[in-house]
């Protein structure tokens, strides 16, 4: 059997093979809430034969949204139709992950269809936060540097958000450390500016994305796996790196997170991104190295063959598609037959399936 189509157990969860749906924001939701397209976009991926499926960024606030038609999870009543959606993708033999997630200053925007400006109040926009008052963009507003308080908040949010995700029936957690997003702006000196306990130095930087682990840790079940998605270098001089990248994947290992899943870049205009196949399989390849812990890589990964391989090297342990997964939801069931398995596909569509020949 191919590794791609290998099962790969983490806790008490069994993936029945190592492609993993991204998560991609659909920018659709009205107020936080699911609705039918998000049921269709992910449920199709449980159709087309994904292991694991995470939702978009789901923001932990209303003030954490990228953008205003991001989904939500900080009230009860989202947690309704987050459940249906949740329910199809095990009843088609997939599994169920959400990523939490706090845009920090990377928020207040519009659909990016309509605008690529933050909204200002009068828009439907509002004052975004930061570890410092760093903007990403010279047209952006000047966020607020988070006090202690506001700390506080941003972790409660986060906790509040993964009871209601259990209560949904989700079977993953992945908290969204990458991207140039808030836990992102923390462990990045070019936008972390702070001289307190939460900037300067490695321990200090890392430290709002530990004690949000710790909080995510205390309501989440220990039977199931959390995973952080971190950007393992900022591509840019003097800020976040690779080296660091291995030593908070060790630390978050020591701390229960059963997955690192490896992206990079998105904090600075600054960035210098060599993008080619397969560009940050690299950085999965050194944490998982270095640290033992389960790795994904992300990021220009098109064919089954070219997944199979860095398995086969072992570079990562899972693949996570993004945009290949757009344009083909069904793209596991077509590189099943790529490497020449023979995987289960739905009863409604079995009579299509291709057939070896004599």
């Amino acid at each position: 059997m191919s590794l791609l189509f290998s099962p790969l157990k983490i806790k008490n969860i069994e993936l029945k093979n190592r492609i993993v749906v991204s998560p991609m924001c659909e920018y659709s939701a009205t107020d936080g809430f699911p609705n039918n397209w998000h049921l269709v976009h992910l449920g199709s991926r449980a159709v087309g034969g994904a292991g694991l499926i995470i939702t978009e960024a789901t923001a932990v606030s209303p003030e954490g949204r990228i953008s205003i038609a991001d989904l939500g999870l900080w009230k009860d009543e989202q947690i309704e139709k987050f459940k249906e959606i949740v329910d199809f993708i095990h009843q088609n033999d997939s599994v169920a992950g959400i990523q939490l997630a706090h845009a920090g200053r990377k928020a207040s925007f519009d659909t990016p269809w309509e605008s690529p400006i933050q909204l200002d109040e009068q828009n439907g926009g509002w004052d975004t936060v930061s570890a410092s008052n760093e903007i990403f963009n010279p047209i952006d507003k000047t966020p607020i540097a988070l006090d202690i308080a506001g700390i506080k908040k941003v972790k409660e949010d986060f906790k509040s958000a993964t009871v209601r995700a259990m209560k949904a029936g989700f079977k993953v957690i992945e908290i969204h450390a990458a991207h140039g997003y808030l836990l992102h702006q923390f462990l990045s000196p070019i936008s972390n500016k702070r001289i307190d306990n939460y900037g300067g130095s490695f321990e200090n930087r890392i430290r709002l994305l530990i004690e949000t682990v710790e909080a995510v840790q205390e309501v989440w079940t220990k039977e199931n796996p959390l995973f952080v998605r971190i950007s393992a270098t900022d591509w840019a001089d003097g800020g976040w790196n690779e080296e660091e990248s291995v030593r908070l994947s060790a630390l978050l290992k020591e701390k229960g997170v059963d997955v690192i899943d490896t992206s990079s870049g998105g904090l600075t205009l600054a960035q210098q991104i060599p993008l080619s196949a397969g560009y940050q399989v690299q950085f999965a390849a050194a944490i998982k190295k270095e640290t033992g812990i389960i790795t994904g890589t992300v990021g220009l990964i098109t064919k089954a063959q070219q997944a199979e391989e860095i398995l086969q090297r072992e570079e990562a342990d899972l693949i996570f598609f993004a945009r290949e997964l757009l344009r083909d939801p069904y793209f596991p069931l077509h590189a099943a037959v790529d490497l020449g398995e023979d995987v289960k596909w739905p009863s409604q569509y079995e009579r299509a399936k291709p057939r070896k020949q004599s």
